[in-house]
């Protein structure tokens, strides 16, 4: 089903991908009520994860582009727990950020902003949130940021 979010990230280039599957034993997402809540997405492009690790082998821009693939991914699980009608998104309440970074990064929010960013870019007012940004000392599978997310959606 095509809206006025499908149309808005097609103006920014961007097609929703199916919603990646969980890596082990739990759910992408949880419904309650007018809230999902969708599990830490890492980031990936094309199917490949984008690995590193901030402070070591990685910049902040860099990452910040593999936070906004986070960000994509959240998106199509939203679409997806909206059984395909992406415009009942309401609006992004929180994000939870997670940096894989050496203790001494301290640029985890510059990171974490390719997600905000992008998601008030695709949204408007919408897409405003709350948010942390943590460091990790590790991430799954060595990739650079997860991201996961609380929405608001129209019953």
């Amino acid at each position: 089903m095509s809206g006025d979010i499908e149309a808005r990230l097609a103006e920014l280039g961007v097609t929703l991908p199916d919603a990646p599957a969980p890596a082990a034993n739990y759910v992408p997402y949880v419904v309650v009520g007018d809230t999902v809540y969708v599990s830490g997405q890492i980031s990936m492009a094309d199917g490949e994860m984008i690995k590193g690790k901030l402070g070591q082998d990685m910049d902040t821009a860099t990452a910040a582009a593999a936070a906004r693939h986070c960000a994509i991914s959240l998106l199509a699980q939203v679409k997806a727990a909206c059984g395909g009608d992406i415009d009942r998104l309401e609006r992004v309440v929180k994000l939870t950020g997670f940096v894989n970074s050496t203790t001494d990064f301290g640029e985890q929010p510059a990171v974490v902003n390719g997600a905000s960013d992008f998601l008030v870019e695709a949204l408007g007012d919408k897409g405003r949130h709350a948010r942390s940004a943590v460091s990790a000392a590790s991430l799954p599978f060595g990739v650079a940021v997860e991201i996961e997310g609380i929405f608001q959606i129209r019953s």
